[in-house]
């Protein structure tokens, strides 16, 4: 029976369903100690044998009895006339208790002088002195480590009861193609179920990944009656929400129960958390993001209630760059880019949108906008909850402003020396702000002043005596890009697209349009806005437009005609007590001077490399 269809139920409320819905009992398995690294104990592990088994030698020297040597001094030597010698690891032979290392001992004719008492066990590793017999190794509910691993060989332990739990995971959609196919238009590479397989499996669950299984509800039913029989519980990809072909919850409804459809959180709503023959089957909406979210806040503690130990994410206070709107009564998770910007953290949202899975490659962080909270504020201080290490975190170098296809190679060369740069495409404009509000470590620009000198104008405008340093990246080409050879004179006749305002390369176009007498609301296509040069070359190509205006590199990339109408200055921008003060950021400046950033950009084409790592400062 159907309970409830979208009828958003609270995130922590849906949890406790869960928890009282399911025994979550895993079951225990025996693997061998090979393969339990990662796994949970299920019981206790005891040792076999005692380590060491035997009193042994901890040096090189003489095994004595300690009472013999008793009167032994600097002034009164010793002579033993009953001592033997061993090495390290050596068993003591019956009737010994100490060993004198044997650089404090002199032989004479056989026999052993000492000139200091040493006490009973001295230089000695007693029975059992790292473990004994029967003493517990491990407790259960531990997650075996690699060191884990060896302590159990050493102790006797070739076999481990675990904690098994399997999950079946089944991809629908007749849009979707099996990994390593190019799709054609209107398909998908099936890619949620690899992700939820790495996800779950680091966790410590055992996933089997089931082929893809087309929108058709007969071949789905029997699909889920397959994986609800060969395993603990089941995740079924796309199909959960109300469109005509979303079959999930009615199936789910038909062999079992559907406990909850649609959960108060964004991404993934229409999650539903069902169960037959009391095994939990969850389905995930087929959006990446989505499916992402579910398995943080949904199957991570779901796994915790079986044994299993989810991450413990760490969090840093931050301060936000963007206003989030969010809507009251929804828990919302926005992907954030984090770095430390002098002594403060700084949070630069990803895309919200939860079909764009290069945020979450992007991502080192996330936010958790409240069910009770209409958004956050910029300049909020906000709790940044880390996705990765905070050592990784450390590293991340935010650049916010212009695009340009040559800061990918960059990114490339920096994470070479540990640093891992984070891009933010908001056009030059909106780079110069971020500066000015210390909210990136540089920002990439190519403003045009009227006095025909690049950025300078505007620094001088924005960010009146600021100590500033300007490094020349390249003079490029920009140009109109199209699939027959266009120039800028046939902008009013074809339909066009174009940058966000406040990007160089629109204030550029918009320059040449007045030169030429050209109203912009004669141009189809005017207000059709891009954030990179690629995304306007992919347009050009896939025929949504029949031309725009970006940089050679991009139209090169892509294979399109381009006709140059200017080169111009790109530059990056950044304060000098930044530059001097961090190293990552130096080490970027440096890079972009090297010998291989500018092969690189010729090897890119449409770059004047001439002037590449050439730099400005302010005043």
């Amino acid at each position: 029976m159907v309970k409830r269809y979208l009828a958003l139920t609270p995130l922590d409320e849906a949890i406790d369903v869960m928890r009282n819905a399911f025994s979550c009992t895993p079951r225990v398995v025996t693997v061998p100690l090979a393969a339990a690294a990662g796994r949970i104990t299920a019981t206790p592990i005891f040792s076999r044998i005692s380590v060491p088994p035997r009193h042994l030698s901890a040096m090189d020297g003489i095994a004595v009895r300690a009472g013999d040597t008793h009167d032994a001094s600097e002034q009164h030597p010793v002579t033993l006339s009953d001592a033997v010698r061993v090495n390290t690891g050596n068993v003591i032979p019956e009737g010994y208790d100490a060993v004198i290392m044997i650089e404090d001992v002199q032989v004479e004719e056989g026999r052993y002088v000492i000139r200091a008492a040493v006490s009973p066990w001295q230089h000695v590793r007693p029975v059992g002195e790292d473990i004994g017999e029967s003493e517990m190794i491990l407790s259960s509910l531990h997650r075996i480590r690699p060191f884990d691993i060896g302590a159990l060989a050493a102790y006797g332990i070739d076999r481990v009861d675990v904690f098994d739990v399997s999950i079946g995971l089944i991809p629908t959609g007749s849009e979707l193609v099996p990994l390593g196919t190019l799709p054609a238009p209107g398909q998908v590479v099936e890619s949620n179920m690899h992700m939820a397989a790495a996800h779950l499996q680091a966790i410590g669950a055992r996933c089997v990944h089931y082929p893809i299984t087309p929108d058709e509800p007969d071949l789905l039913r029997a699909a889920v009656e397959q994986g609800v029989r060969e395993n603990d519980m089941l995740i079924i990809s796309a199909g959960s929400s109300k469109g005509t072909r979303d079959y999930t919850v009615g199936i789910i409804g038909e062999l079992g129960e559907v406990l909850i459809h649609g959960v108060a959180i964004k991404p993934a709503k229409p999650v539903i958390i069902g169960k037959i023959d009391g095994k939990p089957v969850i389905g995930m909406p087929g959006y990446p993001l989505a499916c992402a979210t579910i398995l943080r806040e949904a199957m991570e503690p779901l796994l915790g209630m079986y044994g299993f130990s989810p991450p413990v994410r760490e969090t840093v206070p931050a301060r936000l760059t963007t206003t989030l709107h969010s809507d009251i009564g929804t828990d919302e998770f926005v992907l954030l880019s984090v770095g430390r910007i002098g002594g403060g953290w700084v949070a630069v949202p990803q895309s919200r949108g939860a079909g764009v899975q290069m945020s979450g490659v992007r991502a080192n962080a996330y936010l958790t906008i409240d069910r009770n909270a209409e958004g956050a504020m910029a300049g909020d201080e906000i709790r940044a909850s880390l996705l990765v290490p905070r050592e990784s975190a450390e590293e991340s170098l935010l650049i916010t402003g212009s695009h340009d296809p040559a800061l990918d190679y960059l990114a490339d060369m920096t994470r070479r020396q540990g640093i891992a740069m984070h891009t933010t495409h908001t056009g030059s404009m909106g780079g110069l702000l971020t500066l000015k509000k210390g909210e990136c470590h540089a920002a990439p620009m190519h403003l045009l002043g009227a006095d025909g000198d690049y950025n300078i104008p505007y620094l001088r405008k924005y960010l009146p005596d600021e100590e500033l340093v300007l490094l020349c990246v390249a003079e490029r080409q920009q140009g109109v890009v199209s699939r027959e050879g266009l120039t800028l004179e046939d902008i009013t006749a074809h339909t066009f697209v174009n940058r966000q305002k406040g990007s160089g390369t629109r204030m550029l176009l918009d320059h040449l349009l007045r030169e030429r007498g050209i109203d912009s609301s004669a141009i189809t296509g005017y207000d059709r806005e891009y954030t990179t040069h690629l995304a306007i070359a992919l347009a050009v190509k896939t025929g949504e437009a029949d031309m725009g205006v970006c940089v050679y590199s991009a139209a090169k990339a892509l294979g399109l005609p381009f006709v140059p109408v200017g080169t111009e200055r790109y530059e990056l921008v950044a304060r000098k007590s930044t530059l001097r003060n961090d190293t990552r950021l130096a080490a970027l400046f440096t890079c972009v001077s090297s010998d291989s950033f500018k092969e690189t950009l010729t090897a890119l084409g449409g770059y004047d490399i001439r002037e590449t790592g050439v730099r400005r400062g302010l005043p």
